[in-house]
């Protein structure tokens, strides 16, 4: 009791109820209940996230000009986690290719796999390896805007360069609320809004588009719905980047698209800058649209996972439910290797059509 007195306290009891030195506590008897400070409570309220320092944070105009963004592939180890030493070989070579920006954790690096920890992980990791090389597109959207928001918020806090953001999908909703949801993440940075009605369901139509567009934080729009669409952005002022590998080039010569986020250039990084960065070339398009029709014989990213993991450059581990391309696939794989040029493909090793025993799929990671 003697050890007590001196914080004022006059019993065990009332120890336990007021645990604090007597100058935290009122004059007044307090409850024993502990009530919530105010100030604690800010309904509605999202912390920005970012440093009051604005030296570091990336222009939006600086997002607008890339013209080569690969949707960069995620490697993984035999026990389906993620193959860190892999994954940053594979930026290397994008970065020495002459690729400007990486998607990270998008349909092609199957952000739709991953949990938010890997997921925000993963994209600190890239910002803090290549950030000063190489710009770092973080994939943070949802079909939740409540997870969009807190993703977004994380991905900035850990540096992303920009937000790329799918419409909400599978529940879909109304125009208002699509761009209600868009609205309510913008204001954190620069973003690309993606339009792939294939996957979500839901196209988003160039008078949502025009709206948000209103935003300066808008970078622009990986549009997948074809050229016409790229041109009718393109006439408006509205960045557009190719999201069809096998469009690119004519969207990029023709109809005035700024470049294309790429699944591709995973795989031919140098001839993929070539194709958006040196004019138009019917020739190398016309080479490449054999490898691209083959990448998305099943949908991505089977065929990419499937090609690199030939190459060498990645481990033959998918995450389900993706599986590998079959053994007659793989083999057309291979002979278009040679006929492009095995000098043109990320990797030193020579391409094989490995077995199907080779690959490891994982259901639980």
């Amino acid at each position: 009791m003697a050890a007590l007195k001196g914080y004022g306290l006059c019993s065990m009891d009332s120890a336990l109820q007021f645990p604090y030195p007597r100058r935290f506590q009122s004059s007044k008897r307090r409850s024993s209940r502990w009530v919530s400070p105010k100030a604690a409570v800010v309904p509605n309220f999202h912390l920005p996230m970012r440093s009051l320092e604005v030296k570091n944070r990336t222009n939006t105009d600086d997002i607008k000009a890339l013209r080569v963004i690969t949707a960069i592939k995620t490697p993984y180890l035999p026990d389906g986690r993620f193959d860190l030493e892999a994954y940053d070989d594979l930026v290397n070579i994008q970065i020495q290719n002459g690729a400007e920006g990486v998607i990270v954790g998008g349909t092609t690096g199957e952000g739709q796999l991953m949990s938010w920890d890997e997921h925000i992980m993963l994209i600190g990791h890239t910002v803090n390896c290549f950030g000063g090389s190489i710009k770092v597109i973080g994939n943070t959207g949802s079909n939740s805007t409540r997870e969009a928001i807190h993703a977004t918020e994380q991905g900035f806090a850990v540096g992303m360069h920009a937000a790329l953001h799918i419409n909400p999908y599978y529940g879909k909703t109304s125009i208002d609320g699509l761009i209600a949801h868009f609205q309510s993440v913008l204001h954190m940075g620069p973003t690309i809004i993606y339009n792939v009605p294939g996957r979500t369901g839901q196209d988003i139509p160039p008078g949502a588009i025009f709206k948000l567009s209103q935003n300066p934080n808008l970078a622009g729009v990986k549009e997948c719905v074809g050229n016409k669409r790229v041109e009718e952005y393109t006439d408006n002022g509205v960045v557009v980047w190719s999201g069809n590998d096998d469009e690119c080039h004519d969207s990029r010569w023709d109809y005035g698209a700024t470049g294309v986020i790429s699944v591709t250039s995973n795989l031919v990084p140098g001839l993929m800058r070539k194709l958006m960065f040196e004019g138009r070339n019917s020739s190398l398009n016309s080479k490449l649209l054999p490898l691209m029709d083959w990448l998305f014989h099943e949908p991505n990213p089977i065929g990419v996972n499937t090609a690199l993991a030939q190459l060498g450059v990645a481990r033959p581990v998918f995450r389900l439910p993706y599986v590998p391309l079959p053994l007659s696939k793989r083999l057309e794989f291979v002979k278009m290797v040679k006929e492009i040029g095995r000098e043109h493909f990320v990797g030193e090793r020579d391409v094989q059509a490995l077995d199907d025993d080779d690959f490891i799929l994982i259901g639980r990671y």
